[in-house]
């Protein structure tokens, strides 16, 4: 059992001996001792922090200990307060008996005097914690149940007499219904074997359980598909927290997130129900909001509008940055999609975008004579699998993976394909040297036009066409003037240059030399 002690007095001297007096008390179960020099500063405090006992100066100035007391019941009625004051005044006493005060001290305050009444409380709290434990575990299955289909009514009737008395005892304070769901679990453990599936979900429900009745926030029980319902009998501000608290909590010990829906506060019965649906509204818009948070309210939250008319302009975009390995623009495209115009209200939209995309891109691959699914490895329903994913995010991180590798086989094979086209070219004009070859004439054979083949050969060897035959002519005649026997001017016919003194020129820029000074510097 954890126990929040606030220590509220206007001098610090005092409060700081205050403070080493109570954290002394090693035998208590302190979880936090927390200070304030001000009614203010505490009552800002407590807003942030769950406290169960307030030891407070009783005269203060600007607010009186007596006016914070008020305040901070508001706050929190479940707070223990415990006045301090150097003051035997009647009037006071008579204040703090009025505010149900847990006790009242006199300055200088007596150290046996403080630990029993600390000690007191301590046991006073923890027994209310057990009892209200008590409370909760006489909710029994089958009155869960009663409850749950009184929740799910779409017109609630008049609820079981027996569940009505116990949430009118419940009631007397603000309460408010939250629903816990597991993400991703419908089809994360499909695969597990029963009996570890079963161990899995028991060690979920004792966690989630446990961390509920430790923090004394309510009630909390198991419905359907790894949800849990908690009516929440604490402040709103300190629910959050926990709830945050717990988000975190659950991913450090199991390694899975969870979302929590939250419904309204009331103290009334007829609206718990109102409560409860607001809990459901809020954990089904998941879909669109994200996963592994709290969703308050989802009335805020406005469907768009339809898919925006150019969405084949965008695929076209989308395919091209493929062919070109754009994985920048491919995100954008995505992007464009799934968090622009498009219809995000239910999955049946995503569903229909998805295929349409797909179908758009296996057709425009074909007139290419590449296939989609051969290229990705996947059957023609591979798409059904996004109905897996609890949330639009999931499913655009699932599609950016996938189109990204689609980009990059893509990219590769077509890279090969230019190698393998270039390595031809590259065949075809040395079988041909002896001719007066243009990248005309190979840009026919091989069925490009020229400005295509020329851009394409330039990209892909960092070298103009035409830089390429001079230079592949040159190593041909180098080649030929190893062999002494041959004439010069026999080589240059060989070499495709029908004019010798054009032939010599073109030499000598080359090599820097003629070709006799070829010979006879390599001693030919």
């Amino acid at each position: 059992m954890e126990i929040n002690i606030l220590l509220v007095d206007d001098e610090a001297v005092e409060l700081e001996w205050l403070r080493r007096r109570v954290v002394g008390n090693e035998d208590l179960p302190l979880h936090s001792v927390r200070t304030a020099t001000s009614g203010f500063a505490a009552l800002n405090m407590m807003e942030q922090y769950p406290i169960d006992i307030i030891l407070s100066d009783i005269r203060m100035p600007i607010m009186s200990g007596v006016e914070f007391v008020r305040k901070a019941k508001e706050i929190n009625p479940e707070v223990h307060i415990l006045f301090i004051s150097g003051h035997q005044d009647f009037n006071y006493a008579k204040e703090a008996i009025q505010l149900n005060a847990s006790g009242y001290l006199l300055k200088p305050i007596d150290d046996d005097e403080l630990k029993k009444a600390l000690k007191e409380l301590c046991a006073k709290i923890e027994k209310q914690r057990k009892q209200h434990i008590s409370l909760s575990e006489t909710l029994s299955l089958v009155n869960q149940e009663l409850l749950l289909r009184w929740f799910n009514e779409s017109a609630p009737g008049q609820v079981e007499t027996h569940i009505h008395n116990f949430l009118k005892t419940y009631l007397q304070g603000a309460t408010a219904v939250a629903i816990i769901e597991i993400d991703d679990m419908a089809w994360k453990i499909q695969t597990w074997p029963e009996e570890k599936r079963s161990l899995w979900s028991s060690k979920a429900n004792q966690f989630i359980r446990k961390y509920v009745e430790d923090h004394n926030i309510g009630l909390v029980f198991t419905t359907y598909d790894y949800h849990f319902v908690i009516l929440a009998a604490i402040q709103e501000p300190y629910f959050t927290a926990l709830m945050e608290a717990l988000i975190q909590a659950f991913y450090q010990e199991f390694f899975y997130s969870i979302t929590i829906g939250v419904g309204m506060y009331t103290s009334e019965l007829e609206r718990l129900h109102d409560s409860y649906r607001q809990a459901q509204a809020a954990l089904s818009i998941k879909w669109i909001v994200g996963k592994n948070r709290i969703i308050h309210d989802a009335s805020e939250w406005q469907p768009k509008k339809k898919i925006a008319t150019d969405l084949e302009v965008i695929v076209d975009r989308m395919l091209k940055a493929m062919l070109e390995y754009d994985l920048t623009t491919i995100d954008d495209c995505l992007l464009q999609l799934f968090d622009g115009d498009s219809p995000l209200s239910h999955k049946n939209d995503i569903y229909e975008i998805i295929i349409r995309i797909t179908s758009k891109l296996h057709a425009d691959l074909q007139q290419m004579n590449e296939h989609l699914y051969e290229i990705l490895n996947w059957d023609s329903h591979q798409p059904f699998v996004l109905f897996q994913f609890e949330t639009v995010h999931d499913i655009l991180s699932w599609l950016r993976k996938r189109f990204f590798e689609l980009s990059e086989l893509l990219y590769v094979k077509r890279q090969r394909q230019k190698r393998k086209l270039i390595d031809e070219i590259i065949e075809y004009v040395k079988e041909r040297l002896e001719n007066k070859i243009t990248l005309n004439e190979v840009a026919a054979h091989f069925n490009f036009s020229p400005n295509y083949l020329g851009h394409l050969f330039k990209a892909e060897t960092n070298s103009l066409f035409s830089d390429f035959m001079s230079e592949l002519r040159m190593q041909r005649v180098c080649e030929l003037l190893e062999d002494p026997t041959k004439k010069i001017y026999e080589i240059a016919e060989q070499a495709g240059y029908k004019n010798i003194i054009y032939f010599n020129r073109q030499f000598k820029q080359y090599m820097g030399m003629s070709p006799g000074e070829y010979r006879k510097r390599n001693k030919i």
